[in-house]
């Protein structure tokens, strides 16, 4: 599984998700649940988080959250943790409850909120849970579609503000447009290096905030999931240059940048070593 994005920023956006250790359940019933939204609802006012949606599964959670300030990793830890204490102290247990770290995707919020909105409230209808997103109990979609109480912690007005000023006309079109992606697949595929969806200006932007703490070591491999294909390395820059580029600056193996150039790796190597030396 690729590493969560560890780049944070403020106003960053992002779709995470937190699976069961060993594929378990982490949600074992009606409870469980309401803990968890508790525990959330705590930490979007400590970190002042905003969440557009979420479901709750049997063995995992979506979130689609953005961050004002850059504490993602923290408040993760913060709703993980903490509702990994109150699970085993309700079920006699004790231990991992998830699977290593969360995921996360940053999202380019203009162009996928409502993509993902949609895909998060489908998820319990693609499963077989149930036949209607309003059936499930545990997700956003009720209160985003106006069918049930406003939570505290969810902010649904710059979601229904994309298709109407009037709420009740928003609400009816936000349903209409959820129940018109059932057949659509989900839009976390086109996720750049599985870590990063969004348009080529955007994943731009975020290789630059990756590149600005690359002496990080804990972000090598959103680095790496980020980097432009070697197609994109070498248009329109010296064979030479591509090459250290490659190497040096995307972590590109010496195998792989040989077969796209047609040389054996012994010679990329060569080449490599004495572009760097001439750039020092």
């Amino acid at each position: 599984m690729a590493r969560p994005i560890r780049i944070e920023f403020e106003g960053g956006f992002y779709h995470v998700t937190s699976r069961g250790n060993a594929r378990q359940d982490i949600f074992a019933d009606a409870e469980d649940c309401r803990v968890f939204l508790m525990t959330l609802a705590d930490v979007v006012e400590r970190y002042k988080w905003f969440v557009y949606a979420y479901c709750l599964m049997g063995n995992h959670y979506h979130l689609l959250i953005e961050t004002p300030q850059a504490n993602l990793s923290q408040g993760m830890r913060q709703l993980n943790g903490v509702y990994t204490q109150k699970y085993n102290g309700r079920h006699d247990r004790v231990g991992h409850l998830f699977q290593g770290r969360y995921k996360a995707f940053v999202v380019e919020k203009d162009a996928y909120l409502l993509e993902l909105s949609r895909y998060i409230a489908l998820n319990p209808v693609r499963a077989g849970m149930v036949s209607l997103p309003e059936d499930w109990p545990w997700s956003s979609y009720g209160v985003t579609a106006g069918m049930k109480s406003q939570e505290s912690f969810l902010y649904t007005d710059f979601l229904l503000n994309l298709f109407s000023p009037s709420k009740v006309q928003a609400r009816r079109l936000y349903r209409n447009f959820v129940t018109e992606g059932l057949d659509r697949g989900s839009p976390l595929k086109e996720a750049r290096g599985g870590l990063i969806l969004g348009h080529a200006a955007f994943v731009d932007e975020v290789r630059k905030l990756i590149e600005e703490s690359e002496t990080d070591e804990a972000v090598r491999t959103e680095k790496y999931a980020a980097r432009p294909p070697l197609l994109e390395i070498f248009a329109g820059v010296d064979r030479d240059d591509g090459i250290h580029d490659a190497v040096y600056r995307w972590g590109y193996k010496l195998k792989d940048v040989g077969n796209y150039l047609g040389l054996h790796y012994s010679r990329v190597s060569k080449i490599a070593g004495k572009m760097a030396k001439s750039k020092t």
